[in-house]
């Protein structure tokens, strides 16, 4: 950006938190476009979400669940490695960078995603991408506490990161949206086939992410309900008859039955979210129209999953300010 250039960047924006700062100011100095590569936020089905999110569709948002699941060596990060792989055809020196500098592993250059010096782990990986498309949907700019615990419990292949991570991240009220509270998982070997998505809680139902969007209601009754097993009888029935009188409609009879339904809202067929991602930048850097995902919303994604990393590794909770980007 320093040499008036505009940029795609994969995510996690930045390897260390530290950095994220020094980024966002050369994006603001420079003037350039800067597109952070996680392409939930350019995807029609995350518009369809924040469409219906912002509508009521599921009423007052108090919790998110979100997960990313997967059964396979390749997706546990064990990419496979070239048989002529060495210092000859691999430009080792320049590949560590600032990690510390060890002797030539075949391993380590090729499956880096499983190493701190390189990489970030389960979280900048893919709790990255649950960030990024959650805070497009509920317009959400990153939580006030992160904790994050988990292990390494089925691929002790000499990785120094976990294969199974849990996060909780509160998250307070705004103009935008209410306080809630983001549940998010990752588990390298599920036994199950590979699966990623979002459960969006609210007062009035549930709104799924997966291909599509989901939403999910069964109609609340405007009966409070009662527990008078234990009064006394005649107590329970003179409290049972002023209770049919205030709510004579909800007595039990076929009326009183509530539907439930689903609202289901799929892509046209061969709808691919990561060509859009890339549509979007060429788009802005033609254009010079702004893109969503700047450094500002990348570093705000990027944030609360390395601070994971952090509370993993050191077994405590963080503190993060999401509006200054900085550590509490």
């Amino acid at each position: 950006m320093n040499a008036g250039k505009d940029v795609y960047c994969e995510k996690p924006m930045v390897q260390h938190i530290d950095d994220g700062k020094a980024v966002v100011e050369a994006w603001q100095k420079s003037n350039r476009i800067m597109h952070v590569g996680s392409q939930r936020v350019s995807s029609v089905v995350y518009q369809k979400a924040k469409d219906l999110l912002k509508s009521g569709a599921i009423g007052e948002l108090n919790m998110v669940e979100a997960w990313w699941d997967r059964n396979s060596a390749i997706g546990a990060w064990q990419y496979s490695i070239p048989p002529d792989a060495s210092t000859a055809t691999c430009d080792w020196d320049r590949f560590q960078g600032r990690a510390p500098h060890v002797a030539w592993d075949a391993k380590r250059f090729f499956r880096w995603r499983n190493y701190r010096d390189y990489g970030t782990g389960v979280a900048g990986d893919l709790f990255v991408h649950l960030f990024s498309g959650m805070h497009f949907v509920t317009g959400a700019i990153g939580p006030s506490r992160v904790y994050a615990t988990g292990g390494l419990r089925f691929w002790k292949d000499g990785r120094d990161v976990p294969d199974l991570l849990l996060g909780l991240y509160d998250y307070a009220a705004t103009e935008q949206h209410p306080a809630f509270n983001l549940v998010l998982r990752v588990n390298f070997e599920d036994g199950s086939q590979e699966n990623s998505g979002f459960r969006f809680i609210g007062s009035e139902g549930i709104m799924t992410i997966g291909s599509g969007v989901t939403i999910s209601k069964s109609p609340s009754s405007s009966e409070p309900g009662y527990t008078v097993d234990t009064f006394a009888k005649a107590t329970r029935e003179e409290f049972l008859r002023e209770y049919h009188k205030q709510y004579p409609s909800q007595r039990a009879n076929a009326d009183s039955m509530r539907p439930e339904r689903d609202e289901k809202y799929l892509p046209p067929e061969g709808y691919s979210d990561h060509f859009e991602h890339h549509r979007v930048f060429i788009e802005a850097v033609r254009s010079r129209k702004p893109v969503v995902e700047d450094p500002v919303f990348g570093f705000r994604a990027a944030g609360p999953a390395l601070l994971s990393n952090i509370s993993y590794f050191e077994q405590r909770m963080c503190t993060w300010d999401p509006k200054t980007m900085a550590l509490g």
